[in-house]
């Protein structure tokens, strides 16, 4: 027996740090990042890195506005296109879809979720932009956009709408998937009852499976914001990297995490171009970790309402 509560003692003590450890990682990140960025917190005040446009790091400029709205652009453009399709999607596969279906797609979803981020973005450059380049100036004209001096996006391409649409594919399959978990939670039993009260498929998926899995669903297209904020490589290649405060979804953008990708070698030789630039990591972090949190507040309100 003493060789047994050693052993559990031992498997306890490891499972804890272990514990101990997952929650100290983002910590220590986070702290890393302010610490490092503090330098340039000391030169420039926070209200004018996120409220100016000017950006000449040899000069001391790190006007952050033009990077952090065009990761709003993009990711809230590629929330938009994604989420409705996916889950339509996953109810369809977890409600009616036949088995076949469902054992085909769950392959398929898999190797959508393993590509390289940067096989997505050489699929975005020959296939995505050439149709932006084409229909974008028919439809912004449409809209009364003119192509102009920000209108980079009409002249190739390479704007916020390629790499929303290269985005919205790429955080498919993961809330696909967390979304189809979620789904087949729901007892079997709760669909039987709605059934048995006259309800029709529709209206039992509508009002009893939808509705008791609302806080796993919100969880799913939260944890698809998160991958689509930080994407990098994707959003590089097609959103054109122009720094502007762009005006429509036909302007190209400059978005934060390709800011740090394109800068990263350059900053060694410029003074406090490094702290700016890990100021735009620490950032990342802090409006990723918001919005999880706020994910886990919206998935606690809907279960309440639900029970």
């Amino acid at each position: 027996m003493s060789v047994r509560n050693a052993r559990d003692s031992a498997a306890y003590v490891l499972m804890f740090c272990a514990t101990v450890l997952c929650i100290l990682l983002p910590v220590a990140l986070a702290v890393s990042l302010f610490v490092r960025s503090i330098p340039v917190l000391e030169r420039v005040p926070v209200t004018t890195l996120l409220t100016s446009s000017d950006w000449a790091p040899s000069k001391g400029q790190f006007g952050f506005l033009p990077y952090v709205v065009g990761s709003v652009w993009v990711t809230v453009l590629a929330m938009v296109l994604a989420t409705p399709l996916c889950l339509l999607t996953a109810v369809y596969i977890s409600e009616y879809a036949p088995d076949m279906v469902r054992t085909l797609f769950k392959p398929v979803v898999d190797v959508l979720a393993g590509i390289p981020s940067v096989v997505y973005g050489l699929w975005g450059i020959i296939a995505i932009v050439p149709i932006v380049a084409a229909v974008g100036p028919h439809v912004g004209k449409y809209l009364g956009f003119v192509p102009g001096l920000s209108a980079t996006g009409f002249v190739n391409g390479d704007c916020i709408l390629s790499g929303a649409v290269v985005l919205a594919i790429m955080v498919a399959p993961v809330i696909i998937s967390v979304a189809i978990e979620v789904l087949d939670t729901v007892p079997i039993e709760l669909r039987e009852a709605a059934l048995s009260l006259g309800a029709t498929r529709w209206q039992a998926v509508k009002h009893v499976v939808v509705r008791k899995s609302a806080g796993g669903l919100a969880a799913a297209v939260v944890l698809g914001f998160a991958r689509v904020f930080g994407e990098t490589m994707a959003v590089l290649m097609v959103v054109g990297n122009v720094p502007q405060v762009p005006r429509s979804v036909f302007d190209a953008a400059y978005p934060l995490p390709a800011l740090i990708a394109n800068s990263y070698g350059e900053m060694m030789s410029i003074p406090l171009y490094d702290s700016a630039l890990l100021m735009a990591a620490l950032w990342l972090m802090a409006i990723v970790v918001t919005f999880h949190l706020g994910a886990r507040v919206l998935v606690w309100l809907l279960r309440r309402r639900v029970e």
